[in-house]
């Protein structure tokens, strides 16, 4: 394995409060681990920044040195985004503040939080925000891609409900931006990604969350293109209450999953109803009964539920993702989807298929630079592996399903995507908006200091 070159940190050392590990730390290796582990970097240092001061000092020093820059909040990139070879990571891991305003219903969030620390704190007082389905995904990168979550469709994405943002540039200055102050900015973080600066604070509007009914039923996945059909009929009338789910997985060895179906493919109907629980009963019932091998739907509190996909994405497992958006799911595209379920080369392999709309979908669409706001499906294709030799396999299944789905896509969701190119970024955004955010970033970022991400390249 090659290793890092060792750089001279004195400058950095001067006034830095957090810990700067490099190559030579005992922790070296467990600091630079991803939540990927299809990815093993090297960088030189990771900065770990106890504070805005650390993170001005850390983009300075990185910048005059030329040094690839890769920022870490939650550590959740699919495509590795964050660490870097032989460059600086910018580590907000420190930054854990949580300060709530139940009175308000306002939060203000570190840059280095993740979603289940945040939904912990807010539930404390009966209150929410959109956020990921997995606990341990950070909350900087979710809300700046946008945000797809269980409360999408009563509450809007992430990013609808972001107030304002603290952000380190490339020069190392530091900014407030929200709708009255450097509005073009507060624009291109809400959806835009990494591009602009390290946001070391987020402000959130929150809502009233209590219990929500939840959880989800399993068939064989033989019945996906029934179950299908009927999935895309209530999606058609289900009200902003609901957000809901098909994912065909593999149904795992649990003590309330009937025996005979473990380790089978499955095919499970999944859904949060945030409202009244004798409400969300009537509503969830067509869901209910397709004769389900098991019934896992209950009240739950709004944390228990963002937890509840946690052991389908561990730590450390390869993971290769790729996304598109559609208006409609026709029988073509239900075939393309069963047919690449029951041929998954894999047991952890997964294909989500998610409703979007509802409060999500009514937000004008050049409010934010979150693309493809008429889309009324999301799909998620995921592979997972353990073993390197699998790595190729894995890969080729979700790229050929990816082209299968292609001639229904009207986008792509940019938390979804891997290293794969402009064009699948410009896909992400629709050409009037990357034009928009090339722009952004010619006045903020003007030599790509930030381009460890879904890149905006700024030059001409």
């Amino acid at each position: 394995m090659q290793q890092a070159t060792a750089i001279d940190l004195s400058d950095l050392e001067a006034g830095f409060r957090g810990r700067l590990i490099g190559p030579e730390s005992e922790d070296y290796d467990e600091a630079r681990r991803m939540w990927n582990g299809a990815f093993d970097r090297r960088p030189l240092c990771m900065a770990r920044c106890t504070g805005v001061a650390d993170v001005v000092d850390a983009v300075r020093f990185g910048r005059e040195r030329g040094l690839s820059l890769a920022v870490r909040g939650g550590g959740h990139s699919i495509p590795g985004h964050s660490v870097c070879d032989d460059g600086l990571v910018v580590d907000l891991a420190p930054m854990q503040g949580v300060w709530l305003d139940a009175g308000a219903r306002r939060a203000r969030v570190q840059g280095g939080v993740t979603w289940g620390v945040f939904d912990r704190e807010a539930a404390l007082h009966g209150l929410a925000v959109t956020g990921g389905q997995i606990t341990h995904t950070g909350v900087a990168g979710l809300t700046l891609g946008g945000g797809i979550g269980w409360l999408m469709r009563k509450h809007g994405l992430t990013c609808d409900n972001l107030i304002s943002a603290d952000v380190v540039t490339a020069d190392g200055d530091t900014l407030r931006a929200a709708a009255d102050e450097n509005d073009d900015l507060f624009w291109g973080l809400r959806g835009g990604g990494g591009n602009f600066g390290v946001v070391t604070s987020f402000e959130f509007a929150l809502h009233p969350v209590g219990l929500v009914l939840a959880g989800l039923t399993m068939h064989p996945a033989e019945r996906g293109r029934e179950l299908l059909r009927v999935y895309r009929d209530f999606a058609a009338t289900a009200p902003d209450e609901v957000t809901a789910y098909v994912v065909f997985t593999t149904a795992p060895p649990l003590p309330f999953i009937p025996q005979e179906i473990h380790g089978r493919p499955v095919c499970a109907l999944a859904a949060c109803y945030a409202g009244p629980i004798e409400q969300g009963e009537q509503v969830l019932r067509p869901l209910r009964e397709q004769d389900p091998v098991v019934d896992l739907f209950q009240p739950m509190p709004y944390p228990a539920l963002q937890g509840l996909l946690d052991p389908g994405a561990p730590p450390g497992d390869s993971y290769y993702i790729k996304g598109d958006y559609f208006r409609d799911v026709g029988d073509e595209l239900i075939d393309v989807v069963v047919d690449g379920a029951l041929s998954r080369p894999g047991p952890l392999c997964e294909i989500h298929l998610a409703h979007m709309g509802g409060a999500a979908g009514r937000v004008p669409e050049d409010a934010t630079a979150f693309g493809h706001r008429d889309a009324r499906f999301g799909a998620m294709l995921v592979s997972r592996w353990q073993e390197p030799a699998q790595a190729d396999e894995q890969v080729a299944w979700v790229r050929g399903l990816s082209q299968a789905v292609e001639p229904s896509s009207i986008g792509t969701y940019v938390n979804f995507l891997g290293d794969e190119g402009e064009s699948r970024v410009r896909h992400a955004y629709g050409a009037e908006k990357f034009d928009r955010l090339a722009e952004l970033k010619r006045r903020y970022d003007p030599d790509n200091v930030f381009r460890l991400n879904q890149n905006i390249p700024g030059s001409e």
